[in-house]
């Protein structure tokens, strides 16, 4: 009975300190397509990604209601950075639905203005809203609107003490007249309330790494394929703690000393192999997470967990390695000769067939792609020929008899052997994500093996000039390209044997490997030039070739191979390419195959509807 008591009550307090209205929220996966049109229609970077913006703490002053129910203390505002624009995971601000979709178009709209803004966070916000609908009038009845319902919400200034006060003054002031703020916000006590129509006031701010060198190994460490993963939208602070020493262990503790969960507190313990059911609850609690590192070599580990060959068994290195430029994003320019691609070739690969279980799949493929092969024919009734055609002569003839003389004598026949003007480059991403399970019994990288085979054979029997490449990354001086199937080469068993010795690598450095596959599809004398990327995840690499780095480095690569007449398009199994893969190919120039065991018999499908024309 005590315990119902305690849960109405709770029930009853929080939802009278409730500021929001939970039943016309807006979730930001509702309008984040609209919001990026938007943001990138009016002048925003087209290279930054919308995520989820995490909570913060507030710091404004609450109502004895709050302080009861222990709500409000934390607000989720949005805020832009070099490599986002971070809006809330949903918005509840207002009684309306419209009202919250609106806000969230328009905190699109004002992150394109904030970067020219200087001063504080009033100033920075209010010179933005000026700006804004000074170049865009069109916004100000719904800015208005906004701001109207705001205010509403807006404590009074005539109940707070003096410093709030005039903070609160200054901040209605600049919601209505955005363009006379002149001087920065006063000091008070306490922070003012939260403005949801302005970016955030001081975001957080990622701490990188640090320079250690537990983290110069190039070999980093993968979860665990049996673990489950733990997805949340938003994203969080984080920080590098040291690791306890190993040495001095939790042995007892009072009650009243006991921490909450979203403190860090350096205790030993034992590794826990079973999985976590309040891991997800535990996240949605933190606003920083703290990681630490048990200073071993992480390569060693890697080797032992996952098997990772050392480097006297490593492939065949061919060659000295090929030189290749990186777009930087923040220079605006080419970096020339800034990574070195190696060639490379299994080292122990065997001559093989088709594998017993794709055989009767890849004698169908054979079948039906044998229906693209150009067919040798003769055309009659043409104006010059290697011979006469006799038909034509005939009807001349007879026509000449009654008296008929065409105008246009087509006499001669000649003997076409069509061919099909195409080359098509298969570059599949071998990275170290594809040792991931997606089934009891198939990895990715299994996956991926299976079609390669049958995209072989079908396009083996088309005819078509054909290519197949592999490639993984560790840091910009090692991006290994491996040699699967040259376009001067016939699909055999030593082809097949490569394909048989894939392995996963190491990281997706992507950019290169596509400006590489760019030159090899150049040389081709064919017409058209596809380049097919088999991919399952974004860009990244460890030497900063993470986030927008090489999310535009491989932009940059894309719109390079267009320019040399080559038609990039990505194939993959990537649940969240729809964030990344319209930027980096454009929306026309992917598609997503949501089940990974379909694609070994979609990909030769899928090239067949691409060299339709």
């Amino acid at each position: 009975m005590e315990e119902w008591v305690g849960q109405v009550w709770h029930r009853i307090v929080t939802r009278a300190a409730r500021r929001e209205y939970p039943q016309a929220a807006v979730r930001l996966d509702e309008i984040r397509q609209p919001a990026s049109v938007l943001f990138r229609a009016l002048g925003g970077d087209s290279g930054l990604r919308i995520e989820a913006a995490n909570e913060t703490a507030s710091g404004a002053r609450r109502t004895l209601l709050s302080r009861i129910a222990g709500s409000n203390r934390h607000v989720a505002l949005a805020w832009r950075d070099e490599d986002t624009l971070r809006l809330p995971a949903s918005i509840a601000w207002y009684a309306e639905r419209d009202l919250n979709r609106q806000l969230y178009l328009w905190l699109a709209a004002l992150a394109t203005r904030t970067g020219s803004c200087t001063g504080d966070w009033l100033q920075q916000n209010a010179a933005a809203t000026a700006d804004l609908l000074s170049a865009h009038p069109g916004l100000a009845q719904r800015y208005q609107t906004l701001v109207d319902h705001h205010l509403q919400q807006r404590p009074d200034p005539q109940r707070l003490p003096a410093g709030e006060a005039a903070q609160e003054a200054m901040i209605r002031q600049a919601l209505l007249e955005p363009a006379s703020v002149q001087s920065p916000l006063v000091r008070a006590r306490h922070a003012p309330q939260p403005v949801p129509l302005w970016l955030h006031p001081a975001p957080p701010v990622l701490q990188r790494a640090m320079e250690a060198a537990d983290h110069s190994d190039p070999d980093q460490q993968q979860d665990d394929q049996h673990s489950q993963p733990v997805d949340s939208d938003k994203r969080r602070r984080g920080e590098r703690v040291e690791a306890p020493d190993g040495r001095d262990g939790l042995l007892a503790f009072r009650l009243e000393s006991l921490f909450t969960r979203a403190e860090y507190v350096p205790v030993d313990r034992t590794t826990e192999e079973h999985e976590d059911e309040d891991a997800q609850s535990a996240l949605e609690d933190m606003e920083v997470v703290s990681v630490a590192s048990d200073h071993r070599r992480v390569a060693t580990r890697l080797r032992f967990d996952l098997d990772l060959p050392p480097e006297d068994n490593d492939d065949l290195y061919l060659g000295e390695g090929v030189p290749l430029p990186e777009w930087d994003y923040r220079q605006r320019r080419l970096l020339p000769d800034h990574c070195r691609l190696q060639p490379m070739q299994a080292r122990n690969a065997s001559p093989a067939g088709v594998p017993v279980y794709l055989q009767v799949k890849a004698r169908r493929l054979r079948r039906l792609f044998e229906a693209l092969k150009p067919r040798r024919h003769w055309l009659n009734g043409q104006a010059d020929g290697s011979e006469p055609d006799l038909n034509a002569l005939l009807d001349f003839n007879v026509d000449r008899l009654r008296g008929l003389r065409p105008a246009d004598a087509r006499l001669y026949r000649s003997f076409h052997n069509a061919e099909r003007d195409m080359s098509c480059l298969l570059l599949a991403d071998l990275s170290l994500s594809t040792d991931a399970w997606v089934s009891n019994e198939q990895r990715i990288i299994d996956v991926v093996r299976d079609s390669l085979f049958l995209f072989s054979e079908a396009l083996q029997s088309t005819g078509d000039r054909f290519a197949m490449y592999g490639f993984s990354s560790r840091r910009r001086n090692h991006i290994r390209f491996h040699i699967l199937k040259k376009f001067n080469e016939a699909c055999n068993d030593v082809v097949r044997g490569r394909i048989q010795a894939i392995k996963p690598g190491y990281y997706t450095r992507m950019g290169a490997a596509i400006r590489h596959a760019t030159g090899l599809l150049e040389k081709e004398p064919s017409g058209q030039k596809l380049l097919l990327l088999l991919t399952d995840g974004k860009p990244n690499d460890l030497d900063r070739y993470e986030g927008r780095y090489g999310i535009e480095d491989t932009h940059r690569a894309v719109q390079e191979a267009h320019e040399h007449g080559v038609r990039p398009f990505c194939v993959t199994i990537d649940e969240k390419a729809g964030e990344y893969l319209p930027y980096l190919f454009g929306s026309s120039s992917y598609v997503l195959v949501r089940n990974a065991g379909e694609l070994p018999a979609k990909l030769p499908l899928l090239y067949a509807r691409l060299t339709a024309a």
